[in-house]
């Protein structure tokens, strides 16, 4: 990024803002630096080479005195910053779930920057407010869920946070006066899940006060879904014992294999014992727009709460996650607050977004789900999530043909989970630590990114398709990289 203008970083600026000129040149600059980025991701390894400490000890112990030249300081984005980025932006990034920072969105991100809205109250940006509250009606619109009002927050962690306060809310409804330490006749209170379910769960039990003991995670059947009998059997168990069932979170693609709990089953037995249910769909739910999916979200809409993020499969950059709530009442009731400063001659009539969770200040978060959706359209998404269950499909199927390596688990999306077939002589600790080595080895050529998981107790290679620029070919090497590496490791090297 190296400067040849004679206007940009000549000096330290003056004292106020960037020169209006500079701001324009640097800024078309940059806009030219990120196209450039986006179109040759590739160049670059997907998993940052840095070593601990190598950023660092690049950077100077304390902020300059005098301002620098924005020249100087963009430079320093190639020099020190870009080798310690790991290229969530690379066509060959497979691990976890893909977040595409695709180019309307990053283009609404810039926009949102400069107009810096604060949207805690509706009069403190109008747009911000309205805009969002069309946006998600455009997006349940497109997953084919039943009018229900919702929120954006930044990830699922929070979204499943949210709802879960809204569950004890409804459970124990003056523990946002009392709390609940200290109450002798008040017992503990019980969430459910499955064992594949995401840890968000636990970190929200953790911060809530209910106590991570006091999440039971339920048995899984042979596609490693919730089972509806285990979960009824724990309820009754936990009702005879004392201990108040409270919510149950159903997850729609959980993260290790993308499994599907009987969301339908779950929540007739939600009803029958005035369970609050929680779906988690943050990844698998955008699914439910492409044709011959459209079951993925089933029964979603009689569950209390359903968290779907566009930041994970929508080419939204990160982050943006929508929490749809049946009971939006109910957690503005768990989060409510006004000071004085914050009254406002419009309550009642309009919706303050401050009223729906513990953050006050939120962010132009819907602006870039706007523009990602009026760019690609309805069709040209659908399109592109629907290439992207091919090419895993593709995957598992060079998987299944292959002597060298075996699937784990079913492709009801776009991941794979797959592993090494052992040799005959081969303990599972030995299986284990190959497949640990081959992931180590492929991750390291930085050629593809993928990730690991327990299937089983058996370690599992798992590769994720969902970047708006991964093609046959991005997948096609990351079988043939696979392949090499093993070859290598066999032969000892």
């Amino acid at each position: 990024m190296s400067d040849d203008s004679p206007t940009i970083g000549h000096g330290a600026p003056p004292l106020g803002e960037m020169d209006p000129t500079v701001f324009r040149e640097t800024g078309h600059r940059l806009v030219e630096w990120i196209a450039d980025y986006l179109e040759h991701s590739d160049r670059h390894p997907v998993l940052s080479r840095s070593r601990p400490g190598d950023i660092r000890r690049a950077l100077p112990s304390a902020a300059p005195d005098s301002g620098e030249g924005f020249a100087q300081i963009l430079e320093d984005v190639d020099r020190i910053i870009l080798p310690g980025v790991t290229h969530w932006n690379h066509p060959g990034f497979f691990a976890y779930f893909a977040i595409s920072g695709s180019g309307p969105g990053v283009l609404a991100d810039f926009l949102s920057s400069a107009l810096n809205a604060q949207g805690m109250l509706w009069r403190t940006s109008p747009a911000l407010t309205e805009l969002e509250e069309v946006m998600l009606d455009w997006l349940r619109q497109l997953l084919g869920l039943a009018p229900v009002e919702g929120v954006i927050y930044d990830t699922a962690s929070i979204s499943t946070l949210h709802a879960l306060a809204a569950a004890r809310q409804r459970v124990v409804p003056d523990s946002r006066g009392k709390g609940l330490a200290g109450r002798p006749n008040l017992g503990p209170l019980r969430v459910y899940c499955s064992q594949h379910a995401h840890s968000s769960v636990d970190k929200a039990l953790i911060m809530l006060g209910l106590g991570h003991d006091n999440l039971r995670r339920v048995d899984t059947d042979e596609r490693h879904r919730m089972r509806t009998d285990a979960l009824q059997a724990a309820i009754a168990e936990d009702r005879a014992s004392g201990v108040t069932p409270m919510a149950v979170v159903a997850t729609v693609g959980t993260t290790a294999m993308t499994s599907v709990d009987p969301v339908p089953a779950v929540v007739e037995l939600c009803e029958r014992e005035d369970l609050w249910l929680h779906v988690d769909a943050a990844y698998a739910g955008a699914a439910a727009m492409v044709p011959g999916f459209e079951d993925t979200l089933a029964g979603c809409d009689q569950a209390s709460s359903l968290v779907v993020n566009p930041h994970k499969w929508l080419f939204t950059p990160f982050d943006l996650s929508v929490l749809y709530c049946r009971k939006m009442d109910v957690l503005r009731t768990a989060f409510s607050l006004t000071p004085d400063y914050l009254e406002n001659r419009e309550a009642g009539s309009v919706r303050n977004l401050m009223d729906t969770g513990v953050q006050l200040g939120r962010r132009f978060r819907a602006l870039k789900l706007w523009m990602v959706l009026r760019h690609f359209g309805a069709n040209g998404l659908r399109g592109r999530l629907a290439d992207h269950i091919r090419l895993a499909r593709l995957f598992g199927s060079w998987v299944d043909e292959s002597s060298q390596f075996e699937r784990l688990a079913p492709i009801p999306f776009s991941v794979v989970c797959f592993r090494i077939v052992p040799d005959p002589d081969e303990d599972d600790e030995a299986v284990d630590r190959l497949n640990a080595e081959l992931l180590d080895a492929v991750n390291r050529s930085g050629e593809v990114l993928l990730s690991h998981t327990t299937i089983e107790g058996r370690y599992t290679l798992r590769l994720a398709v969902g970047h708006i620029r991964t093609t046959e070919a991005h997948v096609t090497l990351a079988w043939n990289v696979l392949k090499r590496e093993l070859g290598r490791l066999r032969a000892g090297g």
